[in-house]
């Protein structure tokens, strides 16, 4: 049983967040930018059209943190947090080395890993999947 506790501690926290990152690229909150903004930064680094590659980064983050959190289809959270971090990767941290302090990849590596071990474990007892 303490598992599951554990398990829905990392789904909260990972899937808060994920969702707060969604939040900020959508609607301005938590010091974001919203879509006008975080699109005129996706341009200016290559992803075009920007307003549209924030509108369908900020939905994933916020779908994939709300279905990760719950512990409901729990694989696809974990699949939509991973693409946004690889992404996130590929188009901005990677050439930055590992260390967040560099602005390395060491966030993103640590989200997909734990997205990756709780849609393999499952979301555990306290979750809507074990519910449904």
């Amino acid at each position: 049983m303490l598992a599951d506790y554990g398990l829905l501690i990392i789904r909260l926290v990972i899937g808060l967040t994920m969702m707060g990152h969604g939040a900020q690229k959508l609607f301005g909150w938590f010091g974001g930018y919203g879509i006008k903004g975080t699109g005129g930064w996706f341009e200016s680094i290559g992803m075009r059209p920007g307003p549209l590659m924030a509108l369908m980064a900020g939905l994933t983050e916020l779908a994939g943190g709300l279905l990760f959190g719950l512990g409901f289809l729990t694989w696809l959270g974990a699949a939509f947090i991973v693409g946004t971090m690889l992404v996130a990767i590929v188009k901005i941290h990677g050439a930055n080395g590992y260390w967040v302090t560099s602005n390395g990849i060491e966030y993103n590596v640590m989200l997909i890993a734990a997205a990756i071990g709780v849609a393999l474990i499952g979301a555990g007892s306290l979750s809507l999947d074990a519910l449904l």
